[in-house]
This record gives structure tokens, sequence and C-alpha cells, in this order.
């Protein structure tokens, strides 16, 4: 049984009835980083100065039952539950609008928070996840992304938090193929999952996933960021999410699979940064 390490340097934020707990760094416009699965608030941690050193104020919330955030009752895991948590937070951080960055499913968190509250939205950035409706179904993609239907399953929670999370390591691989990734990438994601409870809410997360439950277009200007060696999603699927954006959507293809912004953070805060000072 791994050994939960307490994580340190966070505050915690209360946001839509939840206490996030977040890393909250600099000074200036605020950019919200938002994580996806399974991953934590430290997946930002080569971005996160990068932008401080630019003037930005960078919140990185553990999204919602992600020790050492807490883990909400009733099973409020929704993807509704997880965009309303991203406009939450601007207001709780004191800010009228923020830059708003999300991977994998915080991708998903903040598209569909450029649903319900655009006027709160300074820039959308997804990283990793096109618009859900843009991606269109194969056999190698439903093959890839199979986690989706396993996580579903009784058993899910017990499988994930097998030999040591070893599922967490196997994810990685399938969707960022052909990159080395060392042992150390995984040990905050492993220390969060050990936490009583975190493990169970990560994969609720899967449980509470249907269809996407967002109609229309998002309202805002959007700047969607995909892997060139995406182990599941094509750069088709990316492109095709400008078709639902009512402004400016701008899509750029860079080195990496699914984890881009870990297996090549330069070339992704390059062109992040070049992103937010348009």
């Amino acid at each position: 049984m791994r050994t939960h390490i307490p994580e340190t340097g966070w505050v915690p934020v209360v946001a839509n009835g939840v206490t996030h707990a977040v890393f909250d760094e600099g000074e200036g416009p605020l950019v919200l980083l938002i994580h996806g699965f399974p991953d934590t608030a430290h997946t930002w941690d080569e971005v996160a100065p990068a932008l401080v050193a630019e003037g930005f104020r960078v919140v990185r919330p553990f999204g919602r039952g992600i020790a050492p955030s807490e883990i909400p009752s009733g099973n409020a895991f929704h993807v509704r539950d997880l965009a309303a948590d991203v406009v939450a937070l601007i207001e709780a951080l004191g800010e009228e609008t923020a830059i708003v960055v999300g991977h994998d499913w915080g991708a998903a968190a903040v598209w569909g928070a450029g649903h319900i509250a655009p006027e709160r939205i300074s820039k959308l950035v997804v990283v990793g996840i096109p618009y859900p409706p843009a991606v269109r179904p194969t056999l190698s993609k439903l093959w890839g992304a199979r986690h989706f239907l396993a996580n579903k399953l009784p058993w899910a929670t017990r499988r994930f938090r097998k030999n040591d999370f070893a599922e967490v390591r196997r994810m990685y691989e399938r969707w960022s193929p052909g990159f080395a990734w060392p042992d150390s990438e995984f040990e905050s994601a492993k220390n969060a999952y050990a936490h009583p409870g975190c493990a169970s809410a990560a994969i609720g997360y899967y449980r509470r996933l249907g269809l996407w439950p967002f109609k229309g277009k998002v309202s805002c200007n959007a700047f969607v960021i995909g892997g060139q060696s995406d182990g599941v999603v094509s750069a088709a699927d990316f492109e095709r999410s400008a078709r639902f954006v009512d402004g400016n959507c701008r899509v750029e293809m860079l080195p990496g699979g699914h984890f881009l912004h870990r297996e090549h953070p330069q070339p992704f805060i390059d062109t992040l940064l070049d992103c937010l000072r348009d």
C-alpha cells in the first residue's frame, strides 16, 4: 500500500460548494490552469513559472475530489459540475474574468465554462481534447479510449489502485506513444490517489460521464492545442473544433502526444505565451 504524502504550499479556496486546494502564484491577469486525469495540479509545474515570469497570476487547482481538494458529496462529478467549478473559482479568487487553460478533463471543464459563462472568460485555451462532439469515432479511437467504458465498471476503482496504480503509466503510454516517461512523472498522481476516497472520486468522473450536455456553440474566442502524435484523437478532430466556436478559434498542433505540455514543455510554453500576448 502506498503511503500518502501530504501536499504542501497550497491554499484553500471555496468555490461551487467545494473546498479546492490551489497553488496561487504571481501577480497580474488571472490564468487558471485546470488539470485532467490521471493527473494533478503538478502537471503544470514547468508551465506555471514561465507564466508568472511574464506577469500573470497563475492559479493551479486540484480538481474536485483530487487530494488535497475536498471530495464532494452526492457523486457530484458531472462535467457540468466541473464547468461550474471553473466559473466559481474566477469569482472566489476575486476576479471578474480570467484566462482559462484546461487539459484532458480540464479541457472538458473549460469547454463547458465557455458555454455557461463566456463573459467571465477572456481567453479559452484547451489542451489535448478537441471539442467533444467534434471527435468522429473510429474503431481505433474507441479502442484507444477504452478506459471511458472500463472506468464505469463496478471494479474500476480496485483495478485502478492495483499494483501501485500501474494503470497511470499505461494510460500515459497509450495516449502519448513513443515518449520515455520517467517514474518520477507519476509520483504526484499516485500520492494523490492514495489518499482515502480519492481514487474512487477520480473514477467517479467517468461514472458520471454521458452525452455532451451543452448545446449550441461556445460564445468566446478559443485556442486549441493538440499533440501531433496523440495516441487517440486526430488532427482533423482538433480542426473540427472551430465549427463549435462562435468566435475566433485558432488550432495549433505541437510535438508530443496527449500530454504534450509535459513531453515537450518549451514549445508548448512558447505557443501558449504567444496566444496570451495576442
